[in-house]
């Protein structure tokens, strides 16, 4: 199984992730676009067992609790990932993957609420609201 690293933008924070992701979507709740200050968040979903902070660990910054959070670098403010589904998975911000995954996301989801300046463009199906990782 390949192991893919992962950084924050100043390199404080460090991580591993297998590159077994199960999901991988484009969401745009305001949630979402608040926290990475982006019109979505691409993200990919797996077992949260299967990532681990090799570094920067002192560094985390954590919004909510051990089973739902989002989780920064405190140093540069980079979302790195978010604690789901009862603590059970991470929803790693691809944007913070250093090596290439091989999943890429299919669908667009919230779109109900998407900044209104923000026009989709490619052809992944498109949800008003919240769908299945599956």
């Amino acid at each position: 199984m390949r192991t893919l690293a992962g950084s924050c933008f100043c390199g404080v924070v460090r991580y591993t992730v297998a590159d077994a992701f199960l999901y991988a979507m484009n969401c745009h709740c305001s949630n979402c676009r608040r926290t990475t200050g982006s019109a979505f968040k691409p993200f990919a979903g797996i077992e949260r067992a299967r990532l681990e902070v090799i570094e920067g660990q002192h560094a985390l910054m954590i919004h909510g609790d051990e089973t739902a959070n989002n989780t920064h670098c405190r140093s540069c403010g980079s979302l790195l990932y978010s604690v789901v589904r009862s603590g059970a998975f991470v929803h790693v911000a691809m944007g913070t993957l250093v090596d290439d995954p091989t999943i890429r996301p299919t669908k667009h989801i919230f779109v109900g609420s998407k900044a209104p300046w923000f026009t989709i463009t490619d052809d992944l199906p498109q949800y008003e609201g919240h769908v299945s990782g599956s």
